[in-house]
């Protein structure tokens, strides 16, 4: 048994939006996806760091999920990124997830899951390309309180925080978040959304008391990575 990450599959089985149309490190992404989730074995847990799908309901991502059921890995849990248009409520997502029989697929968002007596906590998190208006900073807000309650709900155990939005880039510091994970005793934190020439100005390694990576799917070669066994 073991744990992987990986952020930003951005699939789009059944839609139009498919990255193979950015070339480089994107051409034949779906197949390198595939490839990559050979090394997860059937009874481990994959924490895929939002921006899943290109979908914009679940039953135009339902491909996309489908395809994210049959890979290896015995349990993926899901975070909204800033392109999951398909993200309803924890219900809805759950209901639809149990009709088609997604069984591996599950949630990470105002909870919490544990793997063995670690805890996975997590949200999609905020960064500079987002302004601080009104309207904006009440989604903010959100973020901090549901990150607070998944950290919350992992009570005294050690704590893995996953984001969608790094809170670290080079000139960019989310400092409400960073003081969260700090305040919680957060061990490690990994996040994706950046992308190509991006890669370079993330924020790796120790900070404070915190270890950054950043797992973004073309940053990772398409192959999640190991964090614990």
């Amino acid at each position: 048994m073991a744990l992987h990450a990986i952020g930003d599959t951005h699939l789009s089985l059944g839609g139009s939006k498919p990255m193979d149309v950015f070339g480089g490190r994107w051409t034949g992404y779906v197949d390198k996806l595939r490839e990559g989730f050979s090394a997860v074995g059937p009874e481990d847990t994959v924490v895929v760091c939002g921006d899943v799908s290109w979908g914009m309901s679940l039953e135009e991502a339902a491909p996309d999920f489908a395809f994210l059921n049959a890979l290896p890995g015995g349990r993926k849990l899901l975070l909204k990124g800033n392109h999951d248009y398909w993200w309803t409520t924890a219900s809805k997502m759950k209901a639809f997830f149990q009709e088609r029989g997604f069984s591996t697929l599950g949630i990470l968002h105002n909870n919490c899951h544990l793997y063995g007596e670690t805890a996975l906590c997590g949200t999609r998190g905020w960064f500079y390309e987002e302004d601080r208006g009104e309207h904006s900073a009440k989604i903010f807000n959100r973020e901090l309180i549901r990150l607070e309650a998944s950290l919350k709900a992992a009570g005294e155990r050690e704590k893995l925080c996953f984001l969608h939005y790094p809170p670290l880039y080079q000139g960019y510091r989310c400092q409400e978040i960073i003081d969260l994970m700090e305040r919680y005793g957060v061990s490690l934190c990994c996040y994706g959304h950046l992308h190509g020439g991006s890669h370079r100005l993330a924020v790796t390694g120790r900070q404070g008391n915190v270890e950054y990576r950043l797992i973004a799917a073309d940053y990772l070669a398409f192959s999640p990575v190991k964090l614990l066994d």
